[in-house]
């Protein structure tokens, strides 16, 4: 069963969608907000790089995130992560900033607060503060119009070692949008302002399954909130942390069937493909097998992911779907 799109809200980047992130537009017509234009791949997964498929699938959302910037009036940033912004300092699969074109520059921008952030992550707030200037907003607790954002609120469990993001409600007029990125499930106090929020839509981030630091307590806290949040919620979408794993499919059907409705990834909400390519990475260089030195060859531009698929018979057609050429 396949979602039916909001006319108004499009998901762009997801690893459901082949790529890390959370990236999103809302186009509410007087106003376009774009919320975490950034993505990445996963730069190691089992010892191995990206496979040139998610690079190809990488470029394709890079430039859909650079096409829907161009129609926005306002960026969102959540937090700082490289999987969520346009980078000073990108790695070759993810957003550069010079990638970005000069109207970038006029957008209105809503952020979290600098406070508490590392120094990595202080360096890329006055990144994106040199590109915006004044137009960047801190945004915690305040609202302009149609949108409202949260104060900060924990990445992933209380205290952890990667700080805090900020969530982004919008009311498109039909309907309350929710993008709640990287919250994990894992505080119950952020579920909780989730549902006061009253949302129809929320796009949130599921738990980290793959890792196996995650404590059956936080496992079971997850779920639990995840039924929370289904039980009162018209439409729930869980992807990112969650499906970088195969687990996290069986995760959202069982929980599907937990609650009696359909709770999405966002390929299903978008009616495309499921592409869990970081999550398939070692079956997909069993099955396509990349040669030695191409990710090297990559980064200096003397090959691409075109000319990889197109040796080995494959096409990318626009939605993302890869097409086995017929012989």
């Amino acid at each position: 069963m396949q979602a039916i799109p909001d006319a108004d809200i499009e998901i762009i980047a997801a690893e459901s969608l082949g790529v890390r992130g959370l990236c999103c537009k809302v186009d509410l017509g007087h106003r376009c907000i774009v919320i975490d234009p950034g993505v990445a791949l996963g730069y190691l997964r089992h010892g191995l790089l990206p496979h040139p498929l998610q690079v190809a699938i990488g470029e394709q959302v890079r430039e859909n995130i650079l096409a829907a910037l161009e129609q926005a009036t306002d960026v969102v940033f959540s937090h700082f992560h490289g999987d969520h912004i346009p980078l000073a300092e990108a790695n070759p699969y993810q957003l550069s900033m010079q990638d970005l074109s000069s109207r970038f520059h006029q957008l209105r921008g809503w952020c979290l607060s600098a406070e508490g952030l590392s120094a990595k992550m202080e360096k890329r707030f006055q990144d994106v503060k040199r590109l915006l200037g004044s137009n960047l907003q801190i945004a915690n607790g305040r609202r302009d119009g149609p949108l409202s954002f949260s104060q900060a609120v924990p990445h992933g469990k209380p205290g952890g070692r990667f700080g805090t993001v900020m969530m982004t409600r919008i009311d498109t007029g039909g309907s309350v949008f929710v993008h709640a990125s990287d919250i994990q499930l894992l505080d119950d106090q952020t579920v909780d302002a989730i549902i006061r929020w009253r949302p129809d839509i929320v796009l949130a981030a599921g738990p980290p399954l793959y890792l196996e630091q995650l404590t059956k307590e936080e496992r079971r806290q997850a779920w639990n909130n995840a039924l929370r949040l289904a039980d009162r919620v018209e439409t729930l979408i869980l992807d990112h942390h969650l499906l970088r794993s195969i687990d996290g499919l069986a995760w959202l059907a069982e929980l599907s069937s937990a609650t009696g409705k359909q709770v999405y990834c966002a390929a299903d909400y978008e009616g495309v493909d499921r592409k869990l390519f970081e999550a398939r990475r070692q079956e997909l260089y069993q099955v396509m097998p990349v040669p030695n030195g191409w990710h090297d060859a990559y980064a200096r531009g003397e090959v691409s992911a075109g000319a990889f698929l197109k040796a080995t018979g494959h096409s990318l057609i626009d939605n993302g779907i890869v097409v086995k050429s017929q012989d």
